[in-house]
């Protein structure tokens, strides 16, 4: 196998005015032709420097101090920029989180795409529009003529990232490096793009260095991992050696803090890793996780440098005390499953909740149609447990959340708390107790937090506001709340730049606790934390909801999140509920056709897992088309023609689980197929 990126023991640092810092330390590792390295780590662990090492990127001030860094045989440091340039694009191409950042927002793609050929040496620009057009079906896109005409924001999330993919590849790169491609996307065009990259990686032997913090998804495409951990790799190997047989404690702290699918429920406690990464941790003589590591001892582990150690078949860790990690019994997580319990007492009742837009030319004249975001939503939220809502993007999920929590007024319908019904009142309308019962949580914290005032004043505004406290029992007040979340009393008097994104989500939970509400409705509260800071956030609201009695309404496209932490889930499709019950009964047969496709699409940290398949082929339709029938009978794959498209499905009850299918749904166990568990209903 011809090597085609190699790291050699490579250290980079940046030099400022506070002196040199280092950023990545003896980094070493290298891809072969054809072959996938994910690279996994918390945030500022240096996984994006090494990318950006790698094309030659770094920033002014930051500099490769020692080792080399070679592409396809080369040293790129010893390129000229002329030589740089014919690499770039052609040898070695990058695909980012954000599709946006690549897309140039007035040009059409099509003369996007042909710009690669064009500037790698292709003249005929006949020529380059036919690549273009067989590269954009190579990555699945329907009309492939005609969306070379369209514009990147006439485009989904998923076709945006396809086109970016299309035009890493138009050169046919030997090295294709894809930081974070995925996070944004739904779970269902995530699986699609991961199916698409290994098959175009197969067709075309492209070695790919995928950069992400979801283990899941480094599972599922990848054939060996790298932990980073404050610039330094601390274990390397085969996916499947790594993941069975962790070694390092950092890994082990990683994997063990994820949710899963297969999880216990919330009462089964995750494992944080406790502690964030410091700026002196990278320049350590010994282990840079040795402040955070259980298994710590200073003379092995602080006081010299720490060397990878063979554990055969080119697994490698860089730990002094493998022996006593390896030893060491694991803390399994309790097997008992969030039970959801029909007698709570509900907090809200969602009763035939609509959500209507009347759309208007571009003067405000003519009607030109009606967008339907919510139709007929029927749920409760009880009080100590969690309603997860689940769905693609456009699903109503969030609208449905805005509506509960008084940012929009729903068109028709109840949502009562208590004997209030709020459908139709937005905040400002609602009176101050009812405002005070139910808090919203963003999944970006600095939504919440004014960045021009102390945490002191971001948690006793509320206070005053919705309590009436005095000044001084608020002070005391906000101790009590920092308490509750876990956090010291000194961060009262800090800004929000000044604490980590956990700890600034955690501040935001506290001022949603502040008025001592009834509900707090929770929008993607930990999507945007690094797995182990994420696994202290679930932890957290379990507690709370154990202590405080409230009720959670969480919305997420995490299922092994939602396991983890529901109690009720409700599935939503095109503004409709198709499914809704307690968790256990809802991850388990019989399902919904859409709910089976989001959790055959879901990623699962399991190396013997076979690749998820793109269950669900086209897009969601219009929220401003009539739909007679079903509303996803246009994507399933079990549909009944006549039936489906011109008849509402009826409501099929399982106990306390109901779907919304024209399916003969029959319980059965999941089937056993390729060596895995394939989740599967019984279709009749």
């Amino acid at each position: 196998m011809a090597e085609i990126l190699a790291f050699e023991h490579a250290s980079i640092a940046y030099d400022g005015r506070a002196g040199r810092q280092i950023i990545l330390n003896d980094v070493d590792f290298s891809i072969g032709e054809g072959e996938a390295l994910g690279l996994v780590g918390e945030s500022s662990c240096g996984k994006s420097t090494v990318a950006l090492a790698a094309m030659r990127y770094l920033p002014r001030g930051m500099s490769v101090i020692d080792g080399r860094i070679r592409v396809e045989g080369r040293d790129i440091a010893g390129l000229t920029d002329r030589e740089l340039s014919r690499i770039r694009g052609n040898r070695i191409a990058m695909v980012y989180q954000d599709p946006m950042s690549s897309l140039n927002p007035v040009m059409p793609i099509g003369k996007q795409l042909m710009e690669v050929p064009l500037l790698h040496g292709e003249t005929d620009e006949n020529a380059a529009f036919r690549r273009a057009v067989a590269m954009l079906e190579e990555v699945r896109l329907p009309a492939a003529a005609a969306m070379m005409e369209r514009y990147p924001h006439q485009l989904s999330g998923g076709q945006q990232q396809r086109v970016v993919i299309a035009m890493a590849l138009m050169a046919k790169p030997a090295l294709l490096i894809m930081d974070e491609p995925t996070t944004g996307l739904d779970v269902t065009i995530e699986a699609a793009i991961l199916e698409l990259v290994r098959e175009l990686r197969a067709k075309f032997g492209t070695a790919i260095l995928f950069i992400s913090h979801n283990l899941g998804t480094v599972a599922r495409i990848c054939d060996r991992i790298g932990v980073l951990y404050a610039g330094r790799m601390v274990e390397t190997g085969r996916i499947g050696a790594v993941f069975r047989s962790p070694s390092h404690p950092y890994t082990r702290g990683l994997l063990g803090a994820l949710p899963r699918l297969s999880g216990g429920g919330r009462r089964g406690r995750l494992r944080p890793i406790e502690g964030t990464i410091a700026a002196a941790d990278r320049a350590r003589p010994g282990c840079a996780f040795a402040p955070r590591c259980s298994f710590a001892a200073r003379h092995e582990c602080e006081e010299r440098p720490i060397l990878m150690v063979e554990l055969g078949d080119g697994h490698l860790a860089r730990c002094a005390r493998l022996d006593a990690v390896r030893a060491s019994a694991e803390d399994d997580r309790a097997a008992a499953a969030s039970a959801a319990t029909d007698g709570a007492p509900i907090v809200l009742r969602v009763r035939k909740l609509s959500k209507e837009y009347k759309l208007t030319g571009l003067f405000g004249g003519e009607k030109k149609g009606v967008v339907r975001a919510v139709t007929d939503v029927d749920l409760d939220a009880r009080a100590g447990e969690t309603l997860a809502i689940v769905g693609e993007s456009g699903c109503g999920k969030s609208t449905l959340a805005r509506i509960v929590s008084g940012l929009l007024a729903g068109t028709s319908g109840e949502v009562k708390l208590g004997e209030t019904d709020l459908a139709k009142l937005e905040v400002d309308d609602r009176p101050p107790e009812i405002r005070r019962q139910i808090q919203m949580v963003f999944q970006n914290p600095d939504s919440t937090l004014n960045p021009s005032h102390s945490i002191a004043y971001a948690l006793s505004r509320p206070l005053r506001m919705l309590r009436n406290l005095a000044s001084g029992d608020a002070k005391t007040e906000v101790s009590k709340l920092l308490a509750q979340v876990r956090l010291p009393v000194e961060v009262a008097e800090r800004m929000p730049h000044q604490l980590s994104g956990g700890q600034r989500q955690r501040v935001a939970i506290a001022r949603a606790l502040a008025g001592k509400p009834k509900l707090v409705v929770a929008d993607e509260p930990v999507s945007a934390l690094d797995v182990s800071v994420q696994a202290a956030i679930l932890n957290l609201l379990g507690e709370l909801l154990e202590q405080s009695r409230l009720g959670l309404v969480l919305i997420s496209h995490d299922l092994a999140l939602v396991r983890h932490m529901a109690d009720w889930v409700a599935v939503m499709y095109l503004g409709r509920v198709v499914e809704y019950g307690p968790v256990a009964q809802v991850f388990s047969p019989p399902f919904h056709p859409y709910t089976e496709a989001l959790l055959r699409a879901a990623p699962t940290p399991d190396p013997d897992a076979a690749p998820p398949t793109a269950a669900l082929e086209g897009m969601m339709p219009s929220p401003t088309e009539i739909i007679v029938g079903c509303a996803f009978a246009s994507r399933c794959p079990s549909r009944i023609a006549e039936q489906c498209d011109t008849t509402p499905p009826p409501v099929r009850q399982f106990g306390e689980h109901r779907i919304a299918c024209h399916l003969e749904l029959g319980r059965q166990a999941p089937a056993e197929r390729g060596g895995r568990t394939e989740i599967r209903s019984s279709i009749s």
